[in-house]
């Protein structure tokens, strides 16, 4: 069974440990530490505690920390938009869980915050999770060609979008 839970604490060493394969670091931004310490763990965790509604959360997988999933709020012209992101632990995929999580994660944002899309960018060599977002309704909007250089490689960018399926009335938008 999946479920979510929020970060805590106690649990950077477990999510530093997850976090720091290449397969993983590889599809995520350069801002995130290469490699990925207890310490960074700890600083990640510490900006998300507290949070209100919870932006990120740890996945559970049969009571087993899995992966992470959560939304990155947008600002100014584009404050009703979120960017989601999300990795599964190598030890539990092929399991469908980023699958299930991105589902879950979608309903949550759409629910619980102010934003009429949900963004996703992916890497040209991440196919599996353009499947992901394709399964969970998200339509590929563009591929922006050589916008992203990664691990000294100048690669395509795809943009996967999900639009909140009723826009809401903008109040003072």
């Amino acid at each position: 069974m999946i479920e979510f839970r929020p970060h805590k604490i106690e649990l950077a060493k477990k999510f530093s440990e997850m976090k720091n394969i290449p397969e993983v670091l590889n599809n995520g931004y350069d801002k995130t530490p290469n490699p990925f310490t207890e310490n960074d763990g700890i600083e990640f965790i510490k900006s998300e505690i507290g949070k209100k509604p919870t932006e990120r959360f740890l996945i559970y997988w049969n009571n087993e920390i899995a992966g992470e999933i959560g939304i990155t709020l947008k600002e100014d012209v584009f404050r009703l938009n979120a960017e989601i992101g999300y990795f599964i632990s190598k030890n539990f995929w092929g399991k469908g869980l980023a699958t299930k999580s991105v589902k879950k994660m979608t309903e949550y944002a759409f629910a619980n915050f102010d934003i009429v899309r949900l963004v996703a960018g992916v890497f040209d060599f991440n196919k599996s999770s353009m499947k992901v977002l394709e399964k969970n309704g998200y339509h590929l909007e563009s591929i922006r060609k050589n916008a992203v250089i990664k691990n000294g490689e100048i690669i395509d960018d795809y943009i996967w979008v999900k639009l909140r399926d009723e826009k809401p009335v903008a109040n003072n938008v």
